[in-house]
């Protein structure tokens, strides 16, 4: 994920953040499917979709910890 699409995803509320975890999960199954019936190459797609999950899931993290204090 390129920085710029990481300040994006910071000015997001967490309902959508938590909707791109759902689709970038739904990539990721789509993939390994991909990848069983020989139809992917690039076997390191899969991390880099990862740390995106990843990312975002931080992002939700550190926007609840600052709901929680204030």
């Amino acid at each position: 994920m390129k920085k710029n699409e990481l300040t994006n995803f910071k000015a997001k509320k967490t309902a959508d953040l938590k909707i791109s975890v759902l689709t970038k999960k739904r990539e990721l199954t789509l993939f390994y499917s991909k990848v069983a019936s020989s139809g992917e190459k690039n076997l390191k797609k899969s991390q880099n979709i990862k740390r995106d999950i990843a990312q975002i899931l931080t992002i939700i993290r550190q926007k609840e910890l600052e709901e929680v204090k204030t």
